[in-house]
């Protein structure tokens, strides 16, 4: 680092005359005595919980990584386009599905195709609710830096029933009861063929 530079005789007065004609941009600041340099402030950093912690300490923070809600939670959320007393027999599993597909070890683009021919295909016949099981999904997980979901139909499936053409043949989607699959599958209830 070098060392600074003492200002000559002649550079201090130049100094001094164009710092006359300057106005302060804060003048209730207090002038350094001449010659004295001011001490640099410190910048003011605020502490977050994060920037306490030291190396190893364990935390009980719990940042999830996905920014959207759960499916299950989204699905949950949707509002009631179907009969609310046939809704609660249905979600309480009472209603039993008519016809089921399992997608179970199927790639993404081996089901679309049979889930689109199915739901179709269900709806033509005049069948009302039906079952889709996509399994739960295995943890994937590698642990790098970018998460990776599990269950790619899991969250694959939902997409596509509000996607056209299965949109127009579709009132109903929600998450399966226990005894018929649970969150490895769906309950899809369908418009009446007109």
């Amino acid at each position: 680092m070098r060392k600074p530079r003492h200002l000559s005789s002649e550079e201090r007065s130049l100094w001094d005359r164009v710092a006359e004609r300057a106005t302060p941009l804060h003048p209730t600041q207090s002038k350094p005595a001449p010659g004295i340099e001011p001490k640099p402030k410190k910048p003011i950093v605020q502490q977050t919980p994060l920037a306490r912690l030291k190396v190893g300490q364990k935390t009980n923070v719990s940042r999830p990584h996905d920014i959207m809600r759960p499916l299950v939670d989204r699905l949950g959320a949707a509002p009631v386009n179907m009969d609310n007393k046939s809704f609660g027999k249905m979600k309480r599993g009472k209603i039993k599905p008519e016809a089921r597909i399992d997608l179970h070890g199927m790639t993404m683009a081996e089901a679309h195709p049979e889930l689109v021919s199915f739901i179709l295909g269900s709806q033509s016949v005049g069948r009302r609710l039906v079952l889709v099981i996509t399994g739960k999904g295995k943890d994937r997980d590698d642990g790098g830096p970018i998460p990776t979901r599990h269950g790619i139909l899991r969250h694959q499936v939902p997409q596509w029933l509000a996607l056209a053409p299965l949109s127009q043949a579709i009132l109903q989607v929600t998450p399966a009861h226990l005894k018929h699959g649970g969150h490895g599958a769906y309950y899809v209830y369908l418009r009446r063929n007109r």
